[in-house]
């Protein structure tokens, strides 16, 4: 083999070594999450919200027929803001820093850096969510055994798929985070324009329910704002805003909504 030959094949290994793949993305997206403190200090705020509140609701509930599940995932009424500010803050974080300058300069592919952040983000959101969950499951069902307080694992609706739907709709609030993110590129902004849509506009279309029929369609629509939806697919029911396969529909319309508007703002406008 002559020299060219051998200094051609050495550049198309070199070529093929240094080539980004979507695992590559994948593997730093999740190098610059775990590195963070801020990840796992919101992770550790999250745990000890969700079972900490669970447990107070679990020792302070006497109805007769109180399913356990719901002290379970209750809290997430409360965690949904912390998943929600992960995801803006793990965008927003590498816009202050000019991070973001070298991810695109590595990988000029906008979208794949998006998809490789939201499928980070979301996966990871997701396996902590499970582990918390079913951690709280469990001294939920020592806390209440007292009181006959205590899971049936044997029936998924009243154990697994309430946590799993639960974890799923956490990954859902930290993806609208990460759509802010990219949206807005500010911190403050991306976190507040999350919270407001999380837990604001909630509270705030249920005071309209005291208006009468005239606007009725105002509480009707905000049944479709993520934590309604959510509420309605991990406890669904009679009591349940919106029938569970439409409470699924809305979650993901939220995903792909919050996924569209960063990507049409991330490939049109300059880091």
């Amino acid at each position: 083999m002559t020299a060219a030959a051998q200094l051609t094949r050495s550049s198309h290994v070199a070529a093929d070594r240094r080539r980004v793949t979507f695992l590559r993305l994948l593997r730093s997206e999740w190098i610059k999450i775990a590195t963070l403190r801020s990840t796992w200090w919101s992770i550790a705020i999250t745990g000890v919200l969700t079972v900490g509140i669970a447990a107070l609701i679990a020792v302070s509930a006497d109805a007769p027929g109180f399913d356990a599940i719901r002290a379970v995932v209750s809290p997430i009424q409360f965690t949904m803001l912390l998943a929600g500010i992960l995801g803006s803050i793990a965008v927003t974080g590498e816009y202050s820093t000019g991070m973001i300058r070298s991810t695109l300069a590595a990988n000029p592919v906008r979208g794949a850096a998006l998809a490789s952040k939201a499928v980070v983000i979301a996966a990871f959101l997701l396996v902590a969510s499970l582990v918390i969950f079913t951690i709280a499951a469990f001294v939920v069902s020592a806390v209440g055994a007292p009181n006959d307080m205590v899971i049936d694992w044997s029936d998924p609706e009243a154990s697994a798929l309430p946590i799993l739907a639960a974890s799923l709709a956490m990954a859902v609030f930290a993806l609208i985070g990460v759509g802010f993110g990219y949206m807005l590129r500010s911190g403050a902004g991306a976190i507040a324009a999350t919270v407001g849509v999380l837990f604001v506009l909630p509270i705030v279309a249920s005071m309209f329910s005291f208006g009468g029929e005239s606007w009725k369609w105002i509480t009707d629509l905000a049944n479709y704002l993520p934590m309604v939806a959510a509420q309605s697919a991990i406890l669904p029911g009679e009591g349940a805003a919106l029938d569970t396969p439409v409470a699924y529909v809305t979650l993901a319309a939220w995903v792909v909504a919050s996924m569209v508007g960063a990507w049409a703002v991330l490939r049109t406008r300059d880091a």
